[in-house]
């Protein structure tokens, strides 16, 4: 690709190799191309060997890691790296000229006075743990928006720092969110209104259709698709929930399927209730394949943004058992495109047993979830994020 002065930089707060937090940004790069910037991501972390990001290396981004220093600190022994640890968050909370100073601050300003780019986006997994990443940028007077993809009730921003971070959001250009849930409880959390923002759906990667619904000869098969992380996911909730008699004499499996730490531990759970009713898989790339042998989409979660996973089921004609969390309610209506429930044992129950009680109109209730995906979610998304951001920059 031919070298251009015009240089975008996007900085990822995700600690995964690659997230679902990053599928937005990372489809809108080939607009931002073709208008003629360059591209650069800036990543801890990163691992330039996943699938991904050698796509993105293909494409002529050029990616490179946020803080060099880290491979210094894994070759350090354990107790100097305990203590090298505590001084960088020391650091991170001493005041200067009445503003903290954030310990990934020269980092980004290095950085960013190498690219001297025209704009950055800085894509956040929650709601503010990318902010010390846009200061750099608010220091060096470089425009910037932010994305955030998620905001949890139950973890709001420290005290010490609240300050700094609402004038992050004050001096970005934009803000982008996921969900309506997400941008009001980020203004709660920070106390303000955000006038430069808006709502913007994520990206399907699944073609829209609906995929025939599979037999039911060995009963239902529920899917429960995400991380083991149960402090989000809430995989936990529908264990005990599964471990009930009622659902033991039930022809129902949950399918748990994807990665993470708390696996083990949810085995293991599993195993302590006598619960057989569950079974655990790794993540599969083959969506379309998967709900060729599930009937619904189940979804506990504790926390949330708005899940790809149930944009890509309502997308293939499945319907869908949520929590409240995040944005689930403003795209499943209970009883008509799929069923709700608070995220605790008592609840969610009741929420799966008003599908139960139904489960043979699950189909229609699918095609109803497509149909609410064609007529509301943008076939682009990420060209949508692309031109709101062109626009604010003249382009």
């Amino acid at each position: 690709m031919a070298k251009t002065n015009k240089q975008i930089v996007i900085i990822s707060s995700c600690k995964d190799d690659w997230g679902g937090s990053e599928e937005l940004w990372g489809r809108a790069i080939p607009h931002f191309q073709l208008a003629g910037y360059g591209i650069t991501v800036l990543k801890r972390n990163l691992n330039k060997r996943h699938k991904q990001f050698v796509d993105l290396a293909r494409q002529g981004v050029v990616l490179e890691e946020l803080l060099p220093e880290l491979w210094i600190l894994n070759s350090i022994k354990k107790p100097y790296k305990l203590l090298i640890k505590v001084f960088r968050r020391v650091l991170k909370t001493v005041k200067r000229d009445n503003a903290l100073y954030f310990s990934d601050d020269y980092w980004v300003k290095k950085k960013l006075k190498k690219i001297q780019p025209q704009f950055v986006i800085v894509s956040q997994g929650i709601n503010f743990d990318g902010l010390e990443l846009a200061y750099g940028c608010s220091q060096l007077g470089i425009p910037y928006v932010l994305i955030a993809q998620k905001a949890v009730d139950f973890y709001w921003p420290s005290h010490f720092e609240r300050a700094v971070m609402r004038d992050v959001y004050l001096k970005a250009s934009w803000c982008y969110f996921v969900s309506k849930h997400n941008k009001q409880l980020t203004e709660e959390q920070f106390g303000m209104r955000f006038p430069k923002s808006e709502v913007i759906y994520n990206t399907i990667k699944v073609p829209r259709r609906i995929i025939p619904m599979p037999d039911t000869i060995h009963g239902f098969r529920l899917a429960c698709i995400g991380r083991y992380f149960l402090l989000d996911k809430g995989q936990d909730i529908l264990i005990r929930i599964m471990a009930q008699p009622k659902w033991r004499a039930r022809p129902i499996t949950i399918s748990f399927i994807g990665s993470g730490a708390d696996k083990e531990a949810l085995i293991e759970m599993t195993e302590l209730l006598g619960v057989n009713n569950v079974q655990f898989l790794d993540y599969v790339e083959d969506i379309v394949g998967l709900w060729k042998t599930h009937h619904a989409l189940i979804l506990p979660s504790r926390s949330e943004g708005l899940p790809l996973v149930l944009l890509e089921a309502m997308a293939s004609g499945r319907t869908a058992i949520v929590s409240m969390a995040g944005g689930n309610p403003e795209i499943i209506t209970d009883g008509v495109n799929g069923f709700v429930g608070q995220a605790n044992e008592d609840d969610f129950d009741k929420a799966i047993e008003r599908a139960w009680n139904v489960r043979e109109e699950w189909e229609a209730m699918g095609k109803r979830a497509y149909t609410f995906i064609n007529e509301n979610v943008p076939l682009q998304p990420e060209k949508k994020l692309a031109n709101s951001l062109l626009n604010r920059m003249g382009e």
